[in-house]
């Protein structure tokens, strides 16, 4: 298994805060890499940081073997990282056929392929194909923004918080396409803070404590350690 990301020594600052403090971390290719932790633990700055919407102030960031550190965000989705980010983020008025292709934007090939396979991961899409995306429920729209992070054909897709403020069920279905997207080849990092159904699909997972990494291991070492469990579980050992 080869190295996909790697960061080393990141720190970021927002003003005078420094939000990130010197994080480390690696992705393998093939792998599903989670990032738990609390609110403000600096895990979303991260991954923005990764995808070039923010600066770091010192660390590198290298994918497939190139320093990508402060690179223009385009250049970052070219070479194959993209992000469903928190919130969702997609155009409400715009339809979900005319955001997928947002997603494209980049793009000079025919995207049949690419939007047949959205639309067989997220049949509810396809169903609302030319409905605006405003319109969709929380959960629908969370199939949307992963769709479109999708319709790059990236190597690397970041997902940030994509169970926030869903029902249970949507939440299990969102998990399960985890596991699909990333079985038909896509690397995921993902942020979530549901720790109990991220470390069940991570292959390696690291906690992020008020901007540093505090402790790493496999998704299921992690479950079943005791002090994960009593901070992020609401277990006690």
């Amino acid at each position: 298994m080869s190295e996909l990301l790697k960061i080393d020594g990141l720190k970021v600052n927002y003003g005078g805060i420094e939000a990130v403090k010197g994080v480390s971390l690696t992705v393998e290719e093939g792998q599903i890499v989670t990032l738990i932790g609390a609110n403000g633990a600096g895990k979303s700055t991260t991954l923005r940081t990764i995808s070039g919407l923010v600066k770091p102030r010192e660390g590198t960031i290298t994918f497939a073997g190139e320093n990508i550190t402060g690179m223009d965000p385009t250049e970052i989705v070219r070479r194959g990282v993209t992000m469903a980010p928190e919130g969702r983020r997609i155009f409400p008025d715009m339809t979900v056929m005319e955001n997928l292709r947002v997603g494209a934007y980049l793009r000079r090939d025919d995207l049949t392929d690419d939007l047949n396979r959205v639309f067989e991961l997220f049949p509810r899409l396809k169903e609302r194909e030319w409905q605006p995306g405003g319109t969709l429920s929380g959960g629908e729209q969370q199939m949307l923004a992963v769709g479109r992070a999708l319709m790059a054909k990236p190597r690397l897709i970041m997902l940030d918080e994509p169970s926030l403020g869903l029902a249970p069920l949507v939440v299990k279905s969102i998990f399960d396409i985890i596991r699909e997207i990333n079985a038909s080849g896509v690397t995921i990092l993902l942020i979530e803070q549901n720790a109990n159904m991220a470390l069940q699909v991570a292959h390696s997972a690291y906690v992020l404590e008020t901007g540093r990494i505090t402790m790493t291991g496999t998704g299921a070492e992690l479950l079943a350690d005791d002090r994960i469990r009593e901070a992020y579980l609401g277990k006690k050992s």
